[in-house]
């Protein structure tokens, strides 16, 4: 059975710091050859081990969630997603149904945290990809973050 892809974030400078699961070696190299290529490869330590590893260039750390909520495209149309995954800086989710959405739109997201509030986040964003019906978005107003939402992704 393959091993799951050690993450390995790399930072703004683009340099990144790699620690051998088998015998904890640090190695901190450059990550830009590999910014617009391949993110996930095999690399070989000094001790002569070999596991895969999986290049994470995002900005922010990216928490898994199953939140349900709906969506409003700015001039019309709307639905209902999950919420899959949230950070500082946007959102990943899935839309329920047929959807007109694309890339460069601006939308209106709104859901509700599983916090102990039920905190309800309406969040200004603009679409970033969209693969079927799973779309990414990167919020427009990061500048002060919500202080639920930070709480939220400290947990």
């Amino acid at each position: 059975m393959p091993m799951q892809p050690l993450m390995v974030h790399v930072r703004g400078d683009n340099r990144a710091t790699l620690t051998c699961p088998a015998c904890g070696c640090v190695k901190h190299f450059s990550a830009e050859p590999y910014r617009h290529g391949r993110h996930t490869m095999t690399v070989r330590c000094s001790c002569r081990e070999t596991f895969p590893i999986l290049l994470n260039f995002r900005r922010h750390f990216r928490k898994p969630t199953d939140l349900p909520g709906t969506y409003t495209v700015i001039g019309g149309g709307g639905g209902i997603i999950q919420v899959n995954n949230l950070s500082r800086s946007g959102a990943g989710f899935t839309v329920s149904g047929v959807h007109r959405i694309e890339k460069g739109q601006e939308i209106l997201i709104e859901f509700q945290l599983n916090d102990k509030k039920k905190t309800v986040l309406k969040k200004q964003a603009v679409v970033r990809s969209v693969r079927q019906n799973a779309i990414g978005c990167e919020f427009k107003d990061t500048g002060e973050m919500d202080k639920a939402l930070g709480f939220f992704l400290q947990d």
